[in-house]
């Protein structure tokens, strides 16, 4: 089953869905399923600088004060502690994610895509790095053992494409999870909703590892919007 993920790297709620549907597949490969994932990029903010600001002082700035940024943050914080992960808004930094989605294209063609992903999420949301910086880009690169050229145009080209047709196929918020190009599940929906909607997929395009059908959720997630808002 082919599985495309449209996110962004500075999305909180990507970050929680990714790893939820990672989980989700380990279940779903253990019954016997087969899955292809594929990385799709989104663009938050497409015109954000990397002039290391921080995300609480950008958000302040974008959604009506820094309580509003506060309350948004907060509880999202909370959600990803749930799941094992560490946010640290205190210092994060607000970055343009064009290059990053390069750079997780670029590691996709080395057979570490998924390494690259996860590495800039950490970078992000933990490790308090500019992931706009080419500079910090290529550190990441080399750590997850990738070979890119990120102050040339490799990969630029592709991404733009990808980029545009999201926008052109509704795209509006991430993380979303589109199975068999036809069946869409948006939000970081619950591992247990996620794994329903790999069986659920499976059962409807007869690739079903198990004689069962399931009613999977495609709409009302926690999702980042196409402004960059996480709503609380």
């Amino acid at each position: 089953m082919k599985v495309e993920i449209y996110s962004d790297v500075v999305c909180p709620w990507c970050y929680i869905g990714h790893t939820r549907f990672a989980r989700a597949v380990e279940r779903y490969r253990a019954k016997g399923g087969e899955v292809e994932i594929e990385f799709r990029p989104f663009q938050l903010a497409p015109d954000a600088k990397s002039n290391g600001e921080l995300t609480l002082t950008w958000a302040a700035a974008k959604f009506g004060g820094a309580e509003q940024a506060a309350q948004m943050f907060e509880r999202v914080t909370g959600v990803a502690a749930e799941d094992g992960l560490v946010l640290d808004f205190d210092h994060s930094i607000q970055a343009n994610t064009f290059d990053a989605h390069r750079l997780i294209r670029l590691a996709g063609e080395q057979g570490k895509g998924e390494e690259a992903l996860y590495a800039l999420f950490r970078a992000h949301f933990t490790d308090g790095l500019d992931v706009g910086s080419r500079e910090v880009l290529t550190g990441l690169a080399r750590e997850v053992g990738v070979q890119a050229d990120l102050d040339g145009e490799d990969g630029a080209a592709a991404v733009r494409e990808e980029l545009a047709q999201a926008r052109a196929i509704g795209v509006s918020s991430v993380p979303l999870f589109l199975f068999e190009g036809q069946f869409a599940v948006s939000g970081a929906q619950p591992e247990d909703t996620l794994l329903a909607a790999l069986e659920e997929v499976a059962e409807r395009t007869g690739q079903s590892p198990a004689a069962r059908a399931v009613k999977a959720a495609t709409t009302g997630g926690d999702a980042c919007d196409d402004e960059g808002y996480c709503p609380v």
